[in-house]
């Protein structure tokens, strides 16, 4: 819950739009503000306080105890003009709220914390636990001192800028793909000095095999050790090398380590009917404490669907903060273990519960079954721990049409998470100021859609955050279909949408799409013409508003006459058509013709051209095909 204070009318006025604009979320506290703000401090997550910061700093100051639990608090000034993220930047979300309320009430967001000032993502922001010297070792990061990287296996971190290197290579290593570089060395003019292909891709820990053709050669373009950066600043850092470790093993830490959990661990558990919850917790716990795990990187309880009830189990999970995942019986009963037993197949339809259901999609057994040993009673539940193996991440982003105003926040977003970015170059130019530091990019020019894909998909599977960019949306004529063909079930994969090209032009010419529509690409690069005039005149028969993409390049220049012929002949010549180059960018331009007036030669591929159906008109100005023909006739 979000606790809102003012004390004047202006801010009073600026309250009520961030509660209209968040139901269910704020909660209006009203009063004396030193009162006020006590209460919801008390009682709420975070803050919003329409005072000056010095006022909010003498009323808050009296409460904190601890970041760890502290409210967020946010400042907004009287004419609304910035959102300052106050105390608990990270723990509180404030940062994150600062945003939230800039975005509602159109003022500048302030936020001071030196890892979101520097775009470096903090080592508490990243959803995992985090134990240690947070403070010190994120101090060593900022000020560039050599990091060590210690993991136990890879897992799609964000990225960590170039001082943060893996055990056993140099810190201040970073990995640069200068485009249309060539394998042998040299690179683009003005690229930096290359390697060989092998120490490329041993730096970008993926094998040389799974970088084909032109990606390969830009990839062993351009990797430079920046030792002198590191050793100045390992001379301004006479204490220990500071070290981030990502474990789920339980580890003794030095003054200048952190350790992050993360999500590796699946607890199978089974129990009797009315097992106490704090036999089940008390189970686990000490089963992962005697095998030196963490139970911070516990992901998840898993057991049958008959226990999915089950009050101990539920409650053993809750005090956990983990998902409790449960399984058919029938599904328990095909999994391999190691000790199967006579009783829960009696009582539930499966010989093994605990290991079954922890082993349920692989993974090591790293403890089989344990019984609870309570005294003076038979035991009434049991466990197994399975590690799992890390899955990389594949986000599959649409860029839009081009202008950066187009790009979603959720685009943004993934962009700025992956700790891998595959792309056009072209399409790379238009974000890379998005990027964090550390990013390493994979960029290749025209034709190599398929390549990117398989480099995409390969990253991944190498444990990787990786951000396959596109234009438009990634799932309509761009990477999404390619890299999807590519991948299995061994990785994450999230689809962002983005703004198509066909919806970017047609905003522009007015309401084209206004009823049934269809998007046809022209180019017979990968489908044969032959297929590709059956769908035009489809479209042509059944009245249809058509989208062509790809119209026309300079090897490509009959297609577009033959498809408006096709479409001639369902339509009159008159029919509205919409014509828009570089939609929504500076240099875009748009017209409006009909189909009988268009000059193909005036297109090219950067444009899309819309032809509209029988009832599609020119109005003001503006193409319109109407929501219906009874809508339109009643109209007339």
């Amino acid at each position: 819950m979000i606790g809102l204070i003012s004390a004047t009318a202006a801010g009073a006025v600026a309250r009520d739009r961030l509660a209209a604009a968040w139901p269910g979320r704020t909660r209006v506290y009203d009063g004396p503000v030193r009162e006020a703000v006590g209460r919801a401090f008390a009682e709420c997550d975070q803050l919003v306080c329409f005072l000056a910061t010095g006022a909010v700093v003498r009323l808050v100051a009296p409460l904190l105890s601890d970041k760890a639990s502290d409210p967020g608090v946010v400042c907004v000034d009287e004419a609304q003009r910035h959102a300052v993220s106050l105390v608990g930047g990270h723990g509180g979300g404030a940062n994150a709220l600062a945003l939230a309320v800039s975005g509602v009430l159109g003022c500048a967001p302030v936020v001071t914390t030196a890892t979101d000032a520097t775009g470096i993502p903090g080592l508490d922001t990243l959803g995992w636990p985090v134990e240690g010297a947070t403070a010190a070792v994120t101090r060593a990061i900022l000020d560039g001192a050599p990091v060590t990287l210690e993991a136990d296996a890879v897992w799609p971190l964000p990225p960590l800028p170039g001082n943060v290197a893996p055990a056993g290579t140099s810190a201040g290593t970073t990995t640069r793909v200068a485009p249309g570089a060539s394998a042998a060395g040299g690179g683009a003019p003005g690229a930096e000095p290359a390697v060989s292909l092998a120490e490329a891709a041993a730096i970008a820990s993926v094998p040389v095999g799974g970088l084909p053709g032109a990606m390969a050669a830009t990839v062993a373009a351009g990797v430079v050790a920046e030792a002198a950066v590191a050793e100045a600043a390992e001379k301004r850092s006479p204490d220990a090398p500071a070290v981030v470790r990502v474990s789920d093993r339980v580890l003794d830490l030095g003054e200048r380590e952190v350790v992050l959990r993360p999500p590796s661990l699946v607890v199978g558990v089974g129990a009797s009917k009315g097992a106490p919850a704090d036999e089940v917790s008390g189970l686990i716990e000490e089963t992962l404490a005697e095998a030196g795990l963490s139970v911070r990187s516990v992901a998840a309880l898993a057991t049958v669907d008959a226990k999915a009830e089950e009050a101990g189990i539920v409650e053993a999970a809750a005090r956990l903060g983990v998902p409790l995942r449960t399984y058919a019986a029938e599904e328990l009963a095909r999994i391999d273990v190691p000790n199967p037993s006579g009783a829960p197949l009696a009582a539930v339809g499966t010989p093994s519960v605990a290991e079954a259901a922890a082993l349920v999609g692989g993974g090591e057994l790293l403890v089989p079954k344990r019984k609870s040993a309570p005294e003076g009673r038979v035991a009434m539940a049991t466990c197994a721990v399975v590690r799992k193996e890390p899955r990389g991440r594949l986000a599959v982003v649409g860029l839009g049409p081009g202008a950066r105003d187009l790009l979603t926040p959720r685009a943004r977003d993934e962009i700025r998470r992956a700790s891998v970015l595959v792309g056009l170059d072209q399409y790379v130019d238009q974000i890379r100021d998005l990027l964090r530091p550390g990013t390493r990019v994979l960029e290749s020019g025209l034709g190599a859609e398929e390549e990117r894909a398989r480099t995409a998909v390969a990253e991944a599977r190498a444990g990787h955050a990786v951000a396959l960019i596109g234009s438009g949306d990634a799932g309509v004529y761009a990477m999404a279909s390619p890299a999807l063909a590519e991948a299995s079930d061994d990785i994450d994969v999230v689809g962002v949408p983005g703004v198509t090209a066909a919806l970017a032009a047609a905003a522009i010419l007015g309401a084209p799409l206004g009823h049934d529509h269809v998007s046809i690409s022209l180019s017979d690069l990968h489908t044969p013409w032959e297929v590709i005039e059956r769908r035009v005149r489809a479209a042509a028969e059944a009245d249809i508003v058509v989208t062509f993409y790809n119209p026309r390049s300079r090897g490509r220049d009959w297609q577009l006459p033959k498809a408006l012929s096709i479409l001639a002949e369902h339509r009159e010549p008159t029919t509205p058509v919409g014509v828009v180059r570089n939609a929504s960018r500076p240099d875009g331009t748009s017209r409006l013709t009909t189909i009988a007036a268009l000059d193909p030669a005036t297109v090219d591929m950067m444009t899309v051209v819309v032809v509209g159906n029988t009832a599609a008109r020119e109005i003001a100005g503006r193409m319109v095909t109407p929501r219906g023909y009874r809508w339109q006739t009643e109209g007339s």
